[in-house]
């Protein structure tokens, strides 16, 4: 009775841990994104740079505003699948840069 509990509550931990990691990936990818468009980097190498970055899947959305930058990323995270099924998961991260001058 013991073992299948200890392989739920592993299984539980391996997940848990597994979508940490996924939202750190999305803040990561977010900050990298926002800080390369307040550099005033051509848009695509930015959000290319952030899919490095970024869970599989990732969505991105850039919003330029009043001498800021905002980036949000959005990830779908899935279980493993087999026999566990466990719910959906949304990554989610909003990262803000202020525009950098140029010389």
């Amino acid at each position: 009775m013991a073992i299948p509990v200890l392989t739920l509550v592993a299984a539980g931990l391996c997940w848990l841990v597994a979508l940490g990691v996924a939202q750190v990936r999305a803040v990561d990818a977010a900050r990298e994104t926002a800080r390369a468009l307040a550099r005033d980097e051509d848009r695509s190498a930015a959000l290319d740079l952030g899919r490095r970055v970024a869970p599989d899947g990732a969505r991105f959305t850039v919003e330029s505003g009043d001498r800021v930058v905002r980036v949000t990323v959005t990830a779908r995270v899935r279980s493993p699948g087999g026999l566990l099924s466990f719910p959906a998961f949304d990554a989610h991260a909003t990262a803000v840069a202020a525009v950098e001058d140029q010389p």
